[in-house]
């Protein structure tokens, strides 16, 4: 399938212009950024979606298909001040290099007195071990240097952190599925394909799919991992297949089918995406969903069963289940678990997965409609007085200590551990958008605007209820003030939520790579769960 096939549905309207304030959306128009001309070290984070959002107001109205003037007319509206700031606040974070603005820093509080937020280092290697090509820096920083032999000379270099200066020394897997998911994201929205059609861009996609889809010794179609490769990036108990990790792979395994050249050299490729998909989205929807039916199920199972007609093909031990996800779970609601390995299920809600997994249909639509049914149904607990936390429960006491490893950043209902990311906003919005629910939306940013410009624009909150500013969290982070933003601007352009994400590919589900072995042994339990995967 090449990429022109998908294309016909795009209304940008582009200006050939590489500059960060030159890019045109149909109804919207970039705000003129100043340029940053700083001779210091900056840092720039790539490894959340939501770092890198281009600027807009509302007052071009100059449209190609889609909208008419009239209609985009209706849209515009004075920004509130509290937007104002917000655009301010995104416009004094971008990063140039070689004039051209590449990023922004990860946060941008005048007050700190370490603004570059997190050190890189040049070399990506660890007691002399290198990963393999394909992995994409989870940020990096526009340094200044002198030029050699020439005194009073220098030049811009940036200098990339492929995990080797990180905590832990974890290599970042989400940044490269981010970076195929944006690059999509951008030819949708602007109508500029050139960008994702160039041959370095091209083979940056292939280098990162060839290290995500090289064969192992894992026998699941889910991608292993390792602690702290995602935005949990310390030690939480989430190696193995977290969610997060399997939502942003399948969906970046759909913009790479989308994007990818069709050649002789990449057919394979193409092939292999495929059967992935295929694996994948029946892994996730049949194995990591719960709900009170499925809950009574694991309760009742049977373990030590051997053979390919196994009810519990993981030997799940049913004591797993927690006692607060008996009374947690309402009848109406349900949502993807966080993690599933032989005899492991992690059954915290992690929000970003369970988002993630709507906006791409990697969850059915009921099993979509079940997890806002979740949201709802359990606000208190999981939006508080500040959307969303990043998971819960938080862990604690003893749980807390051997799984963290006693980690004083991620005590219980702080940071990672149960801590409210308002960066999480967007991707709220735009799943309840495509949802057809974007009052749900709109109820978690007005809640935010109440507290977001007055404590700073925090990178998180910590308490059980997000009441408290994070107690280490670094003030104007910029994946706050972009998710906010983000937010308020698909709220009020909901037309434009539907070049970022996908709706469902029936064909993709009636493909089973079974279906082509000829080996005996396969035994394939998607018939039997078809009925209720498909729907």
């Amino acid at each position: 399938m090449v990429a022109s096939d998908f294309r016909q549905h795009s209304t940008g309207n582009v200006i050939k212009e590489k500059s960060f304030d030159r890019i045109y959306i149909q109804g919207v128009k970039p705000i003129v950024v100043d340029r940053i001309g700083r001779d210091v070290d900056v840092d720039v984070d790539v490894g959340d979606s939501d770092s890198n959002v281009n600027i807009y107001d509302h007052t071009h109205t100059h449209t190609k298909g889609g909208l008419n003037e009239a209609e985009v007319l209706r849209n515009i509206k004075e920004p509130s001040d509290l937007e104002k700031e917000a655009w301010k606040l995104l416009n004094d974070s971008v990063v140039n290099y070689c004039r051209t603005p590449v990023g922004t820093v990860a946060a941008n509080d005048p007050a700190d007195k370490l603004p570059l937020n997190y050190d890189q280092s040049w070399e990506k290697t660890v007691d002399c071990y290198s990963p393999g090509q394909g992995l994409m820096p989870a940020s990096f920083k526009v340094r200044t240097v002198p030029l050699d032999g020439n005194t009073g000379a220098f030049e811009e270099v940036l200098d990339p952190d492929f995990g080797e200066s990180a905590i832990g020394r974890v290599a970042p897997v989400d940044s490269g599925l981010w970076w195929i998911i944006l690059l999509r994201a951008y030819g949708k929205i602007t109508g500029d394909y050139t960008l994702q059609e160039r041959i370095d861009i091209q083979t940056g996609i292939k280098l990162i799919l060839n290290l995500c889809l090289t064969d192992g010794f894992d026998m699941f179609p889910s991608l292993l991992v390792t602690d702290g490769s995602c935005m949990i990036d310390r030690r939480m108990g989430i190696h193995g297949h977290p969610l997060e990790i399997q939502t942003l792979f399948y969906s970046a395994l759909r913009s790479s089918r989308e994007m990818l050249t069709v050649d002789d050299g990449s057919k394979n490729l193409i092939r292999a995406i495929n059967n992935r998909l295929s694996a994948l989205s029946f892994h996730i929807r049949e194995y990591y969903w719960v709900d009170m039916k499925k809950i009574n199920e694991i309760y009742r199972y049977k373990t030590e069963e051997y053979s390919t007609n196994a009810i519990n093909k993981f030997n799940i031990y049913p004591e797993q289940i927690p006692t607060w996800l008996v009374d947690w779970v309402p009848e109406i609601g349900g949502y993807l678990i966080g993690n599933l390995q032989p005899a492991h299920m992690d059954f915290r809600f992690f929000t970003l997965g369970n988002l993630w997994a709507i906006v791409s249909s990697l969850s059915t639509p009921r099993q979509n409609q079940c997890i806002l049914n979740l949201i709802e149904e359990k606000w208190d607990d999981l939006v508080g007085q500040m959307p969303l936390k990043i998971c819960y429960p938080a862990l604690e006491y003893e749980e807390w200590r051997v799984i963290t490893g006693s980690d004083p950043k991620n005590t219980p209902w702080s940071y990672h551990n149960g801590g409210s990311w308002p960066t999480l906003l967007w991707q709220f919005t735009l799943a309840c958008i495509k949802m057809g629910r974007p009052e749900i939306a709109q109820k978690a940013v007005s809640l935010a605007e109440e507290r977001l410009s007055v404590d700073k624009w925090p990178e998180y909150y910590d308490t059980r209820n997000g009441r408290f500013i994070g107690k280490q969290a670094r003030l104007h982070q910029t994946w706050t003030i972009s998710g906010y933003l983000t937010s308020k601007m698909l709220l009020e352009n909901p037309e434009l939520a539907s070049s970022l994400f996908w709706e469902e590919d029936l064909e993709l589900l009636e493909t089973c790579i079974c279906a082509l072995s000829k080996t005996p042994r396969t035994k394939c339990s998607r018939h039997a769960a078809k009925s209720q995967i498909l729907v």
